[in-house]
């Protein structure tokens, strides 16, 4: 779900760079509020590593295919750390393998970043949704993970759709967008899925790693 260098006018673009560094320092400030911001960083490294690769894991959902994102379970786990792991793991994959761009780095990291705080809003309504419920962390893990996702999918159908060029043949080029945006809705339920398994197993093994539910469990 890489944004390309070339598909979007320069406005976009810096509106994308402005967006990315305002909720990264805003990021980076929540996080230095903390008692220890250092004591997550084996576990940002570890999550960010798996976000580097994810891509390389593609999927076939005929006429196309679509690899994973993760930045639903890195919402989860990592909360306001998940910004800047996010900028980072995209920066790596631009530079290394040419995957997005370093113009579209403001807009991508923006477009997957921004659902990924969105899951962890969601996951940190434990209070609220269904308290109680043995299954509760594992519910809002699942919609944490599919709803980055989705975030993700739709702020790129908005971008693509309203940026297309008047040169191309428009219908055409809607269509096909339409068709790979689609094409991520399966995709949603195997990253919610695999975001609650983690979840369920870091609650067995590590629960201090899933934050709202240590004590619980």
């Amino acid at each position: 779900m890489h944004i390309n260098d070339g598909l979007l006018p320069i406005g976009v673009l810096a509106t994308g760079y402005a967006v990315t560094a305002g909720i990264t320092w805003y990021s980076l400030r929540r996080i230095n509020k903390l008692p220890d911001p250092q004591a997550a960083v084996p576990k940002v490294a570890l999550l960010t590593s798996a976000f580097f690769v994810a891509s390389w894991i593609n999927i076939p959902v005929p006429p196309t295919s679509v690899h994973l994102i993760l930045n639903g379970l890195m919402g989860v786990i990592l909360g306001w750390y998940a910004m800047p792991a996010i900028v980072v793991g995209l920066f790596l994959q631009a530079v290394m393998f040419q995957h997005g761009g370093l113009t579209t780095l403001g807009v991508n990291a923006a477009m997957m970043g921004i659902p990924a705080l969105g899951g962890y809003a969601i996951f940190q309504l434990h209070d609220y949704i269904l308290p109680g419920y043995k299954y509760q962390p594992h519910i809002l893990a699942f919609l944490g993970g599919a709803l980055g996702l989705g975030g993700a999918a739709l702020i790129a159908f908005t971008l693509l759709i309203v940026t297309i060029p008047a040169y191309l043949d428009v219908s055409a080029e809607r269509a096909a967008i339409t068709a790979l945006v689609a094409a991520h809705i399966p995709l949603m339920v195997i990253e919610g899925l695999f975001t609650a398994m983690v979840v369920t197993f870091l609650l067995r093994v590590r629960p201090d790693m899933v934050d709202g539910y240590a004590a619980s469990a």
